[in-house]
């Protein structure tokens, strides 16, 4: 059997190497340069590749196909395999057949990577020989070939889910839906929630789908759509007959005879958004009978993620707020939202097709001024215009942040939540809150 992985980055090298173990020919193409690390790697194991080029001589006669989430199916060459009648999927796809660990696999358009790690803090915490992989850490499928974990937690995106034919995970959640990548879906929102359901579609009636009750996109297509899974819903707009809620300033969860509950003040990451991860990953626990005391010391130890509403530094009375990773006007929302001062805004970089409308009302209440931070700030200012009454324009992170500190005042904010991407002046969104962070510290 022939293995071709295109894209000679984490996700492919940790399938090659998996391919390998499991007796297949496999070749790695990539088209542009492998990094070399990952270089490194393949040498060690004899693996055949090639950068800078896809050799259609050498991709077309593949078995299977294992694309890099990167790569969009409407590549010619991707096309081609298609029309060849040669299987293309995730190297979530290909690796889970070769794992008899259950699966907590985690989607949504934010939250997810909070929500993972969350989940699998607790469920290290309860001594489960668990990993963690996805978009996170070490390859899914490196670690299937290395490791012997009983559980993993997957933090899974549309694109790896959009590769996907008869990946089965247990226990799935879907954090939220809201526009993101539409680039990548025809700029058609419904395309993109039906990738998101994918993660759900191959489950049966011994698994679990946990979501949010209180999304109205999610509760739309499950109102028109039959699932096989047992629904597992959180709410913090309402009690539930079964799953997780708030009420009198606790977290429940009655999921099982004898209720679990948490003070919200005791949880380790604030805000309205992380008490709907901490509900997700309490969920989690529950449905895998960890004890409850466990469950309420992780959720009270548990560090939150980089470039996520990450404090960095009070400089004369101004808190400078790193949330590089809100990449999309979802998590800008929840950023926002969660602001108690008075906030100046860093904003900009690769739009994604995004409708600024729904911030309106946050920004009026809560922002004094907005630095815009990109190439093209155009869409930026035509919509806050009139809203705030400063805007300014920056080419770098330094501008950026010294303009925000000239317009702070004791006691307000300054708040990097650009709701694009970052590829217009980083390498990424943790060069962005790395930058931010740099900047910050030179004031």
């Amino acid at each position: 059997m022939r293995l071709v992985i295109l894209g000679g980055g984490e996700s492919g090298v940790g399938t090659a190497i998996l391919g390998l173990k499991q007796g297949y020919d496999v070749f790695v193409s990539d088209f542009g340069t492998i990094a070399p690390n990952y270089k490194a790697s393949l040498e060690k194991y004899g693996i055949k590749w090639e950068e800078n080029q896809h050799t259609e001589a050498e991709i077309l006669n593949a078995d299977v196909v294992m694309k890099s989430p990167g790569i969009p199916d409407t590549v010619p060459l991707v096309q081609k395999l298609n029309k060849n009648g040669v299987e293309v999927i995730s190297e979530i796809e290909f690796a889970a057949q070769f794992t008899d660990a259950k699966i907590v696999a985690i989607t949504g358009s934010n939250g997810k990577t909070t929500t993972t790690l969350l989940t699998h803090h607790v469920l290290k915490s309860a001594g489960l020989h668990v990993g963690i992989a996805g978009n996170i850490g070490k390859s899914f499928a490196q670690q299937v070939a290395e490791e012997n974990f009983d559980y993993y937690v997957l933090e899974i995106s549309s694109f790896q889910l959009d590769g996907i034919k008869k990946f089965k995970p247990h226990i799935a959640i879907i954090t939220n839906i809201s526009p993101d990548h539409l680039d990548r879906y025809e700029y058609k929102f419904e395309n993109y929630i039906n990738s998101k359901f994918r993660i759900t579609m191959n489950q049966d009636t011994n698994d679990f789908l946990i979501y949010d009750n209180d999304d109205a996109v999610i509760s739309s297509w499950l109102g028109v759509n039959t699932i096989q899974a047992n629904k597992t819903p959180f709410s913090l707009e309402k009690e539930l007959v079964k799953g997780s809620f708030v009420a009198n300033k606790n977290i429940k969860n009655n999921l099982k005879k004898d209720e679990f509950e948490m003070p919200l003040e005791e949880l380790s990451i604030q805000g309205k958004h992380n008490i709907k991860n901490a509900m997700a990953a309490t969920s989690v626990a529950q449905l895998l009978n960890i004890r409850k005391q466990t469950i309420r010391e992780s959720l009270a130890n548990f560090q939150g993620v980089p470039h996520r509403l990450e404090k960095v530094l009070k400089i004369e009375g101004v808190q400078y707020i790193n949330d590089s990773k809100a990449t999309n006007v979802n998590a800008t929302f929840f950023a926002l939202d969660s602001m108690t001062q008075s906030t100046v805004w860093i904003v900009g970089g690769v739009d994604k097709g995004n409708d600024y409308t729904e911030l309106f009302s946050l920004v009026r209440e809560k922002v004094k001024a907005i630095v815009c931070l990109g190439v093209d700030n155009k869409k930026i200012i035509q919509h806050f215009e009139g809203l705030v009454d400063y805007i300014y324009e920056s080419a770098s992170m330094d501008e950026a942040v010294k303009t925000a500190s000239k317009l702070a005042e004791t006691g307000d904010a300054v708040l990097l939540a650009p709701a694009c991407a970052s590829f217009d002046l980083f390498k990424n969104y943790e060069d962005r809150g790395n930058q931010f962070k740099e900047a910050v510290g030179k004031l």
